[in-house]
């Protein structure tokens, strides 16, 4: 039988290891050198001054709200189609998510619906790149902007991605990575916030070592050189020196998995592009998407979504679905969310299936899953 091929998979070279080998041999195994290295080659990457990393995307969504004064009682106007940390990292501090529906045709939030769902305790918007498709963030930039309220970027999909020239990353008041494995980068696991902002920088920093402050300029008082201060209730969300060696190794290599990503993609665009039972994924003029994930849609009133995933399994190839909306997760329902909150998005959860995509997959790859997914598909429409 062929050899299996995931949805997504990471790429570790022996250069990956080598690097990790040698911080092992090295002094510092936690927070040291590498640490503050990869942060310095994240903020060049995405042109901002600053990125502090943290042991998963989750937790720098965590700190992110934090940092912008998310408390009990506030609201965080997200989009439901996701992963659930999106929601769950508001929840986390006593707010609550407010979803807004996708945008027809596209897997992003409609800015067009937020202005409508602000409220007096709306903090946050946070919008999603959905598989590394750029958001709408310059336009619900301005909208936040006009009312005070924080933009925290979810580009857990789309670093390397850009619009108009400028790098995701760089566009809202801050920017949330993520390094899990299926990824562009992997360090293992992790995360990493991005902003230009001192303030954010700051109480990040803080957030993820329990809220602990040794500037001595930040300090309320200063009994020596080893005196430090827990001045908010922080959590141990530190990244290691190990896993940021390997990011940073990994980093320098994003350029050519971004290159292999949309090579992919643009060869499963046109061998899907005929084929009347399947829509490609939407493309935002001026946009360079991410590619972190491609997700196909299927046609008719009752797509076959479960018998198309079953079938291609049994030929070795591997898929998922990304997402089933975050209201929809038992937990939110008895939290009283109702069903149908965002009929764009459960339409859209109802056809959607991801095939694999990664930087290790060769041309021969790339070519059986075309003809698996198109064999398939005409059978199950015939």
């Amino acid at each position: 039988m062929a050899e299996f091929i995931p949805y997504a998979k990471q790429h570790v070279d022996e250069d990956d290891i080598a690097v990790v080998v040698a911080v092992l041999r090295s002094d510092w195994l936690t927070t040291g050198p590498q640490v503050a290295r990869f942060e310095q080659a994240l903020a060049d990457t995405v042109r901002v001054r600053y990125a502090v990393v943290f042991s998963s995307g989750t937790a720098a969504l965590h700190a992110a709200y934090f940092a912008a004064g998310v408390r009990h009682g506030d609201e965080v106007i997200t989009t439901p189609l996701t992963f659930a940390a999106t929601a769950n990292a508001a929840l986390y501090l006593g707010a609550r998510p407010a979803f807004i529906d996708i945008a027809p045709g596209s897997f992003n939030i409609n800015p067009a619906l937020i202005e409508a769902a602000i409220t007096s305790r709306t903090k946050v918007i946070a919008p999603v790149d959905m598989t590394g498709l750029p958001a709408a963030v310059e336009e619900i930039m301005e909208i936040a902007r006009s009312r005070g309220i924080t933009v925290v970027e979810d580009a857990a999909h789309a670093l390397g991605a850009s619009h108009n020239g400028q790098p995701v990353g760089s566009r809202a008041d801050m920017t949330i990575f993520s390094f899990h494995p299926v990824k562009h980068i992997t360090c293992g696991e992790g995360g990493a916030v991005t902003t230009d902002h001192t303030e954010y920088f700051e109480k990040l920093l803080a957030f993820r070592s329990h809220g602990v402050v040794r500037d001595p300029a930040l300090l309320k008082e200063n009994h020596g050189p080893w005196y430090y201060e827990m001045q908010h209730l922080g959590f141990n969300y530190r990244l290691t020196d190990i896993q940021c060696a390997l990011g940073l190794s990994q980093l320098k290599k994003l350029g050519r998995f971004l290159a292999r990503r949309r090579e992919i993609a643009t060869r499963y665009n046109e061998a899907f592009a005929g084929c009347p039972h399947l829509v490609t994924p939407p493309e935002l003029p001026g946009s360079e998407p991410a590619w972190h994930l491609y997700v196909l849609r299927l046609a008719g009133d009752n797509p076959p979504r479960r018998e198309l995933a079953e079938r291609l399994m049994a030929r070795g190839i591997g898929t998922q679905v990304h997402y089933l909306p975050v209201y929809r997760h038992p937990y939110y329902r008895e939290m009283g969310y109702p069903a149908g909150l965002c009929p764009n998005a459960e339409d859209y959860y109802l056809r959607a299936l991801t095939i694999p995509l990664y930087p290790a997959m060769d041309d021969n790859d790339v070519e059986r899953v075309i003809g698996a997914v198109l064999e398939e598909v005409n059978v199950l429409y015939r």
